[in-house]
Parts: structure tokens; sequence; C-alpha cells
């Protein structure tokens, strides 16, 4: 009997030693990927800087790069998709927020099931489909609206970001007040105070950290989209005006890439590695942010 139990232990322990190997060469193969795809790009983009120069290129007000004398400087796409972000996750943060609070404790089942499922399908739309829609109807609409020459601008890449942004700030925000304790909210309400101070000064406290996440998620999904901007901003590379035509970092590489070659095709690679650093930075920040808050 006792040979029996051991070699069923042996057998359970021989299995969950080869499922943590498993999950340790997946860890090792992201883990790869990651430096791979880093150093390819290091590799890729630092001659086109150094013939070019650091301080023209980041700073450079210009980019003509099949002009006869070509210039390559990324400042109007850095801009552009710093402010293209930030009004993205500033409209789309308040409203993927408070979405996600009122499905999780205000909403009756029937509309949080529908609700839920068209947040999931928004989810899965792809981006080529939410570019036709901003460009056959909503650059028409701020053409009239603001009556300016096109309607292919900064606002309109904005407000298609902020749709975008959406699924991921509801999905993770609704997880984490879901995974808020019912005792926590009980008590909340056994001191006397009502549902809506419960909600924003019980639960959302305690699941401040996951709504930080989704934001992370919603910013990573912002500065990382390259189709649907491309096909609603304009895709010109003028410093950023919000009803002027403007090119961000991902549409900058993607729009020039298939035609490039030489000392543009190195440049090209060198904005992609601005924009991977760019990226690496913003998700440094949040996280270390987020890891001072939950020290505190």
């Amino acid at each position: 009997m006792l040979s029996m139990e051991k070699k069923m232990k042996r057998k359970k322990n021989t299995v969950e030693n080869v499922i943590h190997g498993i999950f340790l060469i997946l860890g090792l193969i992201t883990v790869a990927s990651v430096l791979l795809i880093t150093i390819y790009l290091v590799i890729s983009g630092i001659p086109a800087i150094r013939e070019i120069g650091l301080f023209e290129f980041l700073l450079g007000a210009k980019w003509e790069s099949t002009a006869a004398e070509p210039k390559f400087g990324i400042l109007p796409f850095i801009l552009t998709s710093v402010y293209g972000t930030a009004g993205a996750i500033l409209i789309g943060t308040p409203v993927g927020f408070f979405t996600a609070v009122y499905l999780s404790k205000f909403a009756p089942e029937r509309v949080k099931r529908v609700v839920e499922t068209a947040v999931s399908l928004l989810a899965g739309i792809p981006s080529v489909v939410y570019g036709l829609v901003g460009m056959l109807v909503l650059v028409p609409a701020i053409r009239k609206l603001f009556h300016v020459p096109d309607g292919a601008s900064l606002l309109a890449a904005i407000i298609v970001l902020a749709v975008m942004v959406l699924p991921s700030i509801i999905k993770v925000s609704l997880t984490s007040l879901s995974a808020v304790p019912k005792e926590y909210e009980e008590g909340s309400l056994a001191l006397g105070a009502t549902p809506v101070e419960t909600c924003f000064k019980v639960s959302v406290p305690a699941a401040k950290s996951g709504i930080a996440a989704a934001i992370v998620l919603g910013v990573g999904r912002a500065i990382g989209e390259a189709m649907a901007v491309m096909m609603v901003s304009g895709n010109v590379p003028n410093m950023p005006s919000l009803f002027e035509s403007v090119r961000f970092l991902t549409t900058a590489v993607a729009s020039e890439m298939s035609y490039s070659s030489g000392l543009q095709r190195q440049a090209l690679f060198s904005v992609a590695l601005v924009l991977f650093v760019f990226i690496m930075l913003i998700n440094a920040t949040l996280n270390f942010l987020l890891k001072r808050q939950k020290e505190r």
C-alpha cells in the first residue's frame, strides 16, 4: 500500500515538474522574443540616427524623405502621437470607467449582459473597419460641423482611438470591480453609506490597481494603432494641429516602408525604434507609479 502511494506521489511530482518546465520554456520564449525584437530594432535603427544626427532626427520639424535633399525630422510624429494618445485617453478613460462602474454595481442583469456582449463585439472589430467607418462618417461630419477644408485630422484620429480603447478599459475595470469582496460593500452599507458612496469610496479604491492597469492597456492600444489612424488622420507630416492632417509614428512607418530604400528605409527603422522606446518608457513609468501606490 505504501509503495503504491509512493508511486502515485512520484507520478504526480513528475507531472508537476513537466508542467513547470513547459511554463518556464514558454516564459523564456516570450522574453527571448522581446530581446530579439529589441536587438533587431537597435541594430537596424542606430545607423540612420548616426548619419542624420540624434538631435536633428528627434527635434527636426520637417520630414521630406523623397526630396532631392531629404530631411528626416520626426518631431511632428512624436508630438502627434503624444497628443493623439493623450486625447484618446482623456476621452476614453472617463467613458470606459463609468461604464464599468455602472455595469458592475448598478445595471440590471439583462442590461449588463447586452452591454457586455456589445463591448466584446467592439473589441473584436478589426482596426481597418474602425478606419473605414471613420473615413466615411466621422471625417465628413467634422468637415461640415467645423467648416474646415478636410475633416481628416488629429481630431478625427483622437475620436477613433478613444472608441478603440473603450473595450480594454471597460473589460479590465469591470473585472477588477467585480473582484472586490462583497464584505467591503456590505460593511459600508451597514454603516449607513449610500450605494453610490459605497461604490466610489470603497469599491473603486479597492480596485484602483486593476483600473490603472486598464488605462495602461488603453495607452498601449492607442499609441500602437496604425491602420485606423492612417485612414482618418490624413497622413501628412505636419506639426500637430487639431483640424489639420497629421502623421503618427506608427503611420510614418506603415505608409513608406513598402517603397523605401537606402537611408529612407534605415530612418523608418529608426522611427520604429523611437516608437518602441517610447512605449517601453510609458509602460515602465505607469508600472512604477502603480507599484508605489501598492506600497503605500
